[in-house]
């Protein structure tokens, strides 16, 4: 069992260190029948009978009288591990802590037993009375030898929700290591990262997440370090940790895959957030909805891929109750001079109606019949455009224009045919 391993290691500690300082009381002996039932309830236990243990102890407690400090100790500290061992955390504690308050016992046993119970205490959740464990263990410990307490007390500082005094012992945990060429536990780091977090300080919170990304190399840490960086306002360090993320094939999730593609659309690279988004959608790694045939669309126009943001305005207007998608289809499709798809797509918007400028499609209807020199079609077009309050006065103006050829159209014709007639 675990806790038998341990109480071997107390008493080897104790056994060999019989006398402290010379401040401290000498350490009385530990008398060989104390310790044979002290034993024999270690071999009960070890056995799996921990009720059977338990009442060897009880009957050496019975003897209390009797017995000096440091036999005292030794009973409570068995006492201790058995409930440990039985996951009784807190009669763990009310055992260990009976142990340093006897007189005279060594010094090994009171700093190994002062150091379990803070961490016990800091599992308990009792972080005060971690933090108190700590500092009496510090006045038993050589400063140069407390470094194995840092973390321990910025963690009981950090749950306590003092985090400025936590930030100084994980730092200097973490310097430590790293002053000697060597690697810092990841959960010091991530220990330091939530407290920056807490006191706001995102720049360090960037910094840290940096080490992370360098001594760890893990997906989130690189997804949380663009996302830092997009709070710092250094969207191309944002892009650039995503996008090496990307390339490491680190971004699976869903969110993470979009975020690349906005950062991308965003920091004015279209062609690549349209390329990220179409593999989502085909793989299947992101949804097939409204919004991301949106983003997707919005991508590809902007990289003026024409026919690659037709066919995602397709999509999106399948999955839409309204013709909002087939009136940017009718748009791109003008200007790229595809007339007889663009009224196609603006009669299809008309149709499926909801839209909040429906006169622009009639608007388009016109143009593009008119660049196809169906005059006729275009001024019936530009005429019902100019019953809708936002189409009327470029439809008026365009309807101008369409008189104006039509009428230069005619004259051509007629010019022709009078050549002809004379000749």
């Amino acid at each position: 069992m675990r806790y038998l391993l341990i109480v071997a290691a107390i008493i080897s500690i104790v056994v060999s260190s019989p006398v402290v300082g010379a401040e401290r009381k000498k350490t009385p002996a530990l008398r060989e029948q104390v310790y044979s039932q002290l034993a024999r309830a270690q071999q009960l236990a070890d056995d799996g009978d921990l009720k059977a243990g338990l009442e060897v102890l009880a009957n050496v407690e019975s003897k209390l009288s009797s017995m000096n400090s440091y036999e005292r100790s030794m009973l409570w500290n068995f006492y201790g591990y058995m409930y440990y061992g039985q996951d009784n955390i807190a009669k763990a504690i009310t055992y260990f802590a009976k142990v340093v308050k006897e007189e005279a016992i060594p010094e090994a046993l009171e700093q190994t037993t002062l150091f379990s119970l803070a961490q016990l205490a800091l599992g308990q959740g009792e972080f005060e009375q971690a933090l108190d464990f700590l500092a009496q263990w510090e006045q038993l410990v050589p400063a140069e030898q407390q470094q194995k307490a840092w973390v321990l007390k910025a963690q009981a500082l950090y749950q306590k929700g003092d985090y400025q005094a936590a930030l100084a012992p994980i730092s200097k945990a973490i310097k430590t290591v790293q002053n000697k060429r060597q690697i810092p536990e990841e959960n010091w780091l991530v220990l330091q990262r939530a407290i920056y977090f807490e006191l706001g300080q995102t720049a360090q919170v960037a910094e840290v997440l940096e080490a992370m990304v360098r001594y760890y190399n893990k997906p989130e840490y690189w997804v949380q370090l663009a996302g830092v960086f997009g709070q710092l306002g250094q969207e191309t360090k944002q892009l650039a940790m995503l996008e090496t993320a990307f390339q490491q094939g680190f971004l699976t999730k869903s969110q993470d895959l979009l975020n690349l593609a906005q950062t991308y659309f965003f920091n004015d690279v279209p062609f690549k957030a349209g390329q990220v988004m179409e593999k989502a959608l085909t793989t299947g790694a992101v949804e097939a909805n409204l919004r991301n045939y949106k983003l997707l669309a919005q991508a590809w126009v902007a990289a003026r891929e024409t026919d690659k943001a037709n066919s995602a305005l397709q999509q999106a207007a399948s999955l839409s109750d309204n013709g909002e998608f087939d009136a940017q289809r009718a748009t791109l499709l003008l200007n790229a001079e595809r007339n007889q798809e663009a009224i196609n797509a603006a009669r299809a918007a008309l149709e499926k109606g909801g839209l909040t400028q429906p006169g622009a499609m009639h608007l388009v209807i016109g143009m593009a019949e008119l660049n196809l020199e169906n005059f006729n079609a275009a001024l019936q077009a530009f005429a019902v455009a100019k019953q809708f309050d936002e189409a009327k006065q470029s439809a008026s103006q365009w309807e101008r224009y369409a008189k104006a050829e039509q009428e230069q159209q005619s004259r051509l014709q007629e010019l022709r045919a009078d050549m002809q007639s004379s000749s």
